[in-house]
């Protein structure tokens, strides 16, 4: 499969058609998002095993529960605010506490929904979806990424909600590079610093470590992939040997991947800490660009809290 120069959501339908051939259980479930998802490729394929609810986001929830109860593999699908807050109680009961095999996929993340504006643009579904005992939350950042995790994401016993950036992302990894569920990849070691950053805003961190090295500044960039189960093993063992963390995420630094963190450090190993992220805001109509510098999620940004812990330190 061709994993370069492609929209990340043409990358995970074809991952789920392959995946398909020899898993006769998968199904997947829409709330009437197919084109957005390109997933119209899979229901002209397996027509008696794809379900569009319409616009029905609980529901949505609440068939593929079913379907997962029967043995079958449900991968559902909605724009990311619709598939956490709007179906919060559904996924609570008919999915995490019954301990179902659901995979559920929020795209758009973020300010990745752009031009959709505030509404469609949930900067608290991690949050949301961390507190919920038994479910795993996944983040891919490019095709090679998405490619090596899928299988596992697919074969893991238990529900997981899947962060799905569509189509603007940065590649960041050379083919066959591989990754484990619920283990963060270490992209550079440094020795001064460690950036902690998942998604897009793993580029971010990798430019701004390039930033950093002009200053005489060493940094290890690790690649959170796996927000929940967290990695502590990795977070504790950067934080002892730098003692220096900040922590970069397309999220509300509420309750994401910097608490997260936090949470790690606070009981294993106490360290200075700067957390970048979206500060406590609700999301807004612009392109990437703009939100990125408004909420503060760039390069520039990342170093400036470098620079403060460090100071810190």
């Amino acid at each position: 499969m061709e994993l370069r120069n492609r929209a990340l959501r043409d990358i995970y339908v074809d991952l789920l058609m392959e995946y398909a051939e020899t898993h006769p259980e998968l199904v997947i479930v829409e709330a009437d998002l197919a084109s957005a998802l390109a997933s119209t490729k899979f229901f002209k394929k397996y027509p008696n095993r794809a379900i569009n609810v319409g616009v029905q986001e609980a529901n949505m929830i609440g068939v593929a529960a079913g379907l997962a109860n029967m043995g079958k593999l449900p991968f559902t699908h909605t724009f990311t605010p619709f598939a956490t807050r709007r179906v919060l109680d559904q996924v609570t009961l008919s999915v995490a506490y019954s301990k179902l095999n659901v995979k559920m996929v929020g795209s758009d993340p973020g300010i990745m929904a752009q031009l959709n504006g505030g509404t469609h643009m949930s900067v608290e579904d991690v949050g949301i979806m961390r507190t919920m005992p038994t479910l795993t939350i996944v983040e891919p950042i490019d095709g090679v990424q998405l490619a090596s995790l899928f299988p596992q994401i697919a074969e893991h016993n238990g529900p997981v909600y899947i962060r799905l950036t569509r189509k603007d992302f940065d590649e960041v990894y050379d083919d066959g590079e591989e990754f484990i569920l619920g283990k963060a990849k270490v992209i550079k070691e440094g020795k001064d610093v460690t950036i902690f950053a998942s998604g897009i805003e793993v580029k971010e961190a990798i430019d701004a470590e390039k930033l950093l090295a002009e200053k005489g500044i060493s940094a290890s960039i690790i690649d959170v992939h796996t927000i929940k189960p967290i990695d502590a093993e990795t977070i504790i063992r950067e934080a002892k040997r730098t003692g220096a963390v900040v922590t970069v995420e397309n999220h509300s630094i509420i309750n994401g991947l910097g608490s997260a963190v936090a949470e790690v450090l606070a009981e294993n190993c106490p360290t200075v800490m700067e957390r970048v992220g979206i500060k406590d805001h609700f999301g807004e109509v612009g392109l990437k660009d703009f939100l990125m510098e408004k909420f503060g999620l760039k390069a520039k940004h990342i170093v400036a809290a470098v620079l403060k812990v460090l100071d810190r330190k």
